[in-house]
């Protein structure tokens, strides 16, 4: 009796002493702020971190160009971004980085389609290749899509013998915007995807939908704010390359230059603030995009939990 007294009392003391250090755990993690929200320890510090680092390599380059494109007049700003060569550039480089952007939307979610719902050999390295054009340098790509598609390229020589010029026209520039683009759909799509719970496509097949219904109808409508997303980075990632494109486009003037590359211009020639101006721009219509496609993601949103 005496040891069964004995390690019931060490079995007490062993209880108190597992619920004290979990009582000290509790405290450490859920500190309280004055304003009663639950933060851990080093809020301050991981937010003055975040917040300078924020400013340094975002906030600072933007209030610059700002700054530089306000030394100009509103006649002079005018007159740098509405030049007929200017606005040439802008048309080149928004409508391929459109066309680029719908042809990754499409092909972008059937790759993450393949990804996600079917096992087949070498498929983690189908997985990892998708990645390549971030690690690749884009004067790499550049050289590597002029050579593929150029007249006497392993695959322009075949248009060509149907009269179809690929290199150093539109058609490249968007192959080329393709090219760095895809990874931002596949990304955005695919995690999205793998996490679809498919009971839903259950039901729906219970119910008599067939295929085409049922993507359209149940899977197409959960995709598509991701899918929406992966189009606009696409889209804003086309606007500003110009590595992998400069090579592929051939720099005709009035034809096949592109915002970027009359950027590039500018500054060669140290007109430092007609160069801003340009890029003031493209900044404002990457930010109007950004807004338009997050708006529409929250009212989707609202929309389907409504």
């Amino acid at each position: 009796m005496k040891h069964i007294g004995l390690i019931l009392t060490m079995g007490r003391y062993l209880t108190r002493f597992m619920m004290s250090e979990g009582a000290m755990e509790q405290q450490i993690v859920k500190i309280k702020n004055k304003r009663g929200v639950r933060v851990i320890p080093g809020f301050g510090l991981s937010m003055g971190v975040t917040l300078s680092m924020l400013s340094v390599l975002v906030l600072i380059p933007l209030i610059s160009i700002f700054i530089s494109a306000g030394r100009l007049d509103l006649h002079e700003f005018i007159a740098a971004v509405t030049s007929r060569q200017i606005v040439s550039g802008y048309v080149v480089s928004f409508s391929c980085a459109f066309f680029a952007a719908l042809v990754n939307a499409v092909f972008g979610m059937i790759l993450a389609w393949v990804l996600v719902r079917y096992d087949f050999p070498g498929k983690r390295f189908m997985d990892g290749i998708i990645e390549l054009p971030f690690a690749l340098p884009t004067a790499v790509a550049g050289i590597s899509l002029t050579y593929l598609y150029s007249d006497q390229g392993w695959i322009g020589s075949i248009f060509d013998k149907a009269g179809i010029k690929i290199a150093y026209t539109r058609i490249g520039i968007t192959i080329a915007m393709v090219f760095v683009g895809i990874p931002f759909v596949v990304r955005t799509v695919q995690p999205v995807l793998a996490k679809l719970d498919r009971q839903y496509e259950e039901a729906a097949m219970m119910l008599g939908a067939g295929r085409m219904r049922i993507f359209f109808k149940v899977i197409l409508p959960e995709l598509f704010p991701a899918l929406l997303a992966g189009f606009g980075l696409a889209f804003a990632r086309g606007i500003g390359e110009y590595g992998s494109v400069v090579f592929i486009a051939g720099n005709i003037p009035y034809k096949t230059q592109i915002a970027p590359l009359l950027i590039m211009t500018k500054l060669e020639q140290y007109k430092y603030a007609d160069a801003t101006a340009i890029a003031l721009v493209l900044l404002l219509v990457s930010f109007i995009l950004m807004f338009l496609i997050n708006s529409v993601q929250i009212y989707m949103l609202k929309f389907s939990k409504a």
